[in-house]
C-alpha cells in the first residue's frame, strides 16, 4: 500500500510511514560515501609496517576487496528477499533468532555506528586544524579530569568541533530524507572526485622512477620498519607474514566497512528488490577499485620505507606533497574534511533506521520507532547523536610525555572500535551464513536476486573471514576478546527489553483504527 506524495516516483509506504525517495544513484552514494572516510588516506602506513613489502601491501587490499565484494554480493540476496528498514538486524533476526538480531543492533548502537561517527567527527576536526590551528586535541576548553588511573574526561577545541559536527548532521537528517540524500550525493561525488584526482596526479605528476623501481622491482621482500603483529612475530618470517596479512585486515577492512549501511535504509529505497543489490555491487566495486589504485599511486610516488615512516601515518598527504610541493598537507586536509563530512552524514542517516526496526520489535527506546512529520526517525537520530557525542569526551591515558612529564592521551572510541572489529566480523559471518540457512528453512521464499556464485562465494567468504578471525583472537588477544565481551553485554539487556518492551503496530494499522473512529 503506497500513496504518491510528491513529484517523480517518491511514495509513502503506508505500512511504515517512510518515504521511498532513494533511487539507484542515491543508494550507491550511500554505499560508497559511508565506506570512504579517512582510512584510505592513512592506514596504508600501518599495513606497510605489518607486512613489510609493496607486493604484500597490495595483497592485503586485494583480500579486503575480495571479501567485501563477496559479502556485498551475498547480502544482495537478503536485501532483495527482505527489503525492510533495519537491514542486517532484520536478516539476523529472521535467519537465527531475535536475540542474534538484537546483539548486532546493540553492538551497532553501543560502539560500531556511534563509535565510528565519533571517530570520523574528530578526524574532521583534526584536519580542520590544518586551516585553523586553534582547533587541536591539545587545546583544552576543559582540561582532562581523571576519573581513574587510566581514564579521563576532557573537552578540547577538536572535541568540541566533533560534537558540533555530529549535532549539525543529526539535525539536518531530522529535516527529512531529501536533505540527507542531497548532502550525501554532493559530498560523495566530491570526495570520489578528489580520490580519483589523487590517483591520476600521483601516477602522472608525482611519478618517482626511483620509488617505483624500488617498490615494483622488489615487490615481495619485507624491509624497513617492521611492526610486531603478535607473540613477537614480524613479517620477516613466512608465518609472521601470514599473521601480519590477517592482522592488517583490521585496518583495511575497517577502511572499507559500512557498505552494509544501505540495508538499514531499505524502507526508503525505490524498487528495493532491484536497487539495493545493484547499489551494493556498484558501490563496493567502485570503492575497492579506487582503494587499490590509490595504493598504486602511493607506491609509484613514495618508497615503501617512506610510507612506513610517514609522520602521523598521513600517506596521502605525503603523496600530495610530492605532487604539489609545500601544499600537499593543505590540499589533503581539505579533501579529507569533505570525505569525513560526507561519510558521517551517511553513517548518521543510516544508523537510526536500524534502531527504528529494533524499537518496532519492542527492543529499543520506543521513541526511536516513531517517525516525525518529515517521515524520518528523529528521536532515533537524536539518541544516536547524543551517544556518539558522549563517546567523543572520554580519554585514555596512554603514557607520559618525556619532555614535560605530563600524561598523554588517546581516545576511548578508538579503543572501542579496535575491540569490536573482530565482533563486526562475527556478525558478517553469521549474516552470510544466514543466506545458506534461509535457503534451507525458507526454500519457497521469493528471491528476486540470488547470491552470485552460491554456495561457493558465501562459503568462501565465511572460510576466509573465519581464518582472519581465528588469527586475531590468537595473536591480537588484547584487542579482540574485549569486543566479544561488549557483544555479550547485550544478553542481559535483551532479556530486560523483552520483559518491559512492547512491539509496535504497523503504521497502517493505526491509520485504519483512526479512520474507523472518524
Amino acid at each position: 500500500m503506497a500513496d504518491v506524495i510528491g513529484a517523480g516516483a517518491e511514495v509513502e509506504d503506508r505500512r511504515t510511514g517512510f518515504i521511498r525517495g532513494l533511487g539507484l544513484w542515491d543508494s550507491t552514494m550511500i554505499v560508497a560515501g559511508s565506506m570512504i572516510g579517512s582510512g584510505i588516506f592513512i592506514v596504508s602506513a600501518d599495513i606497510a609496517r605489518q607486512v613489510g613489502s609493496p607486493g604484500w601491501l597490495l595483497v592485503v587490499w586485494i583480500i579486503t576487496g575480495l571479501l567485501t565484494v563477496m559479502a556485498a554480493l551475498s547480502y544482495g540476496e537478503l536485501a532483495a528477499m527482505m527489503p525492510k528498514a533495519g537491514g542486517q538486524y532484520v536478516y539476523l533476526r529472521e535467519a537465527f533468532s531475535p536475540l542474534w538480531g538484537f546483539l548486532y543492533g546493540w553492538t551497532l548502537f553501543l560502539v560500531i555506528q556511534t563509535g565510528t561517527i565519533a571517530a570520523v567527527a574528530v578526524g574532521f576536526a583534526k584536519y580542520f586544524g590544518v586551516f585553523w590551528p586553534t582547533i587541536s586535541e591539545r587545546n583544552y576548553i576543559v582540561a582532562p579530569v581523571h576519573i581513574s588511573s587510566g581514564y579521563a574526561l576532557s573537552l578540547s577545541t577538536a572535541q568540541l568541533v566533533g560534537v558540533l559536527l555530529i549535532a549539525l548532521l543529526t539535525w539536518m537528517n531530522t529535516r527529512g530524507l531529501r536533505l540527507g540524500k542531497l548532502v550525501q550525493n554532493v559530498f560523495t561525488s566530491a570526495k570520489t572526485g578528489a580520490l580519483v584526482a589523487l590517483i591520476v596526479l600521483g601516477v602522472v605528476v608525482g611519478y618517482n622512477a626511483v620509488a617505483a623501481h624500488g617498490n615494483f622491482g622488489n615487490l615481495w621482500t619485507p624491509r624497513g620498519n617492521l611492526e610486531e603483529v603478535g607473540h613477537g612475530l614480524t613479517a620477516a618470517s613466512v608465518f609472521g607474514l601470514f599473521v601480519g596479512i590477517c592482522v592488517a585486515q583490521t585496518n583495511s577492512l575497517f577502511s572499507a566497512d559500512a557498505w552494509n549501511n544501505i540495508t538499514f535504509t531499505a524502507g526508503e529505497v525505490k524498487d528495493p528488490r532491484r536497487n539495493i543489490p545493484l547499489s551494493l555491487a556498484f558501490g563496493t566495486f567502485l570503492v575497492i577499485g579506487l582503494y587499490l589504485l590509490a595504493n598504486v599511486a602511493y607506491l609509484v610516488t613514495l618508497p615503501i620505507e617512506t610510507i612506513q615512516g610517514v609522520p602521523n601515518d598521513r600517506v596521502a598527504s605525503a603523496t600530495a606533497d610530492v605532487i604539489f610541493p609545500g601544499l600537499g598537507a593543505t590540499i589533503m586536509a581539505a579533501a579529507i574534511m569533505v570525505s569525513t563530512f560526507g561519510c558521517n552524514n551517511g553513517l548518521i542517516l543510516a544508523g537510526a533506521r536500524a534502531y527504528w526496526a529494533m524499537a518496532r520489535d519492542g527492543l529499543f527506546f520506543r521513541s526511536s520507532g516513531q517517525l516525525n512529520d518529515k517521515h524520518v526517525p528523529a528521536w532515533g537520530l537524536v539518541i544516536q547523536g547524543i551517544w556518539a557525542a558522549l563517546l567523543v569526551l572520554p580519554r585514555v591515558v596512554t603514557g607520559t610525555d618525556k619532555a614535560t612529564g605530563a600524561p598523554t592521551y588517546g581516545s576511548l572510541y578508538n579503543d572501542l572500535l579496535t575491540y569490536v572489529i573482530s565482533a563486526a566480523l562475527i556478525f558478517y559471518i553469521l549474516t552470510i551464513a544466514g543466506v545458506i540457512r534461509l535457503r534451507q528453512t525458507r526454500p519457497d521464499a521469493e528471491r528476486p536476486y540470488r547470491a552470485f556464485g552460491y554456495p561457493f562465494v558465501p562459503v568462501l567468504y565465511i572460510l576466509g573471514a573465519a581464518v582472519i578471525l581465528f588469527v586475531l583472537f590468537v595473536y591480537q588477544t588484547a584487542q579482540t576478546w574485549p569486543g566479544l565481551i561488549i557483544v555479550l553485554t547485550g544478553i542481559p539487556v535483551y532479556l530486560v527489553w523483552r520483559r518491559v518492551g512492547t512491539p509496535m503496530a504497523d503504521a497502517h494499522v493505526a491509520d485504519a483504527a483512526g479512520e474507523a473512529k472518524t
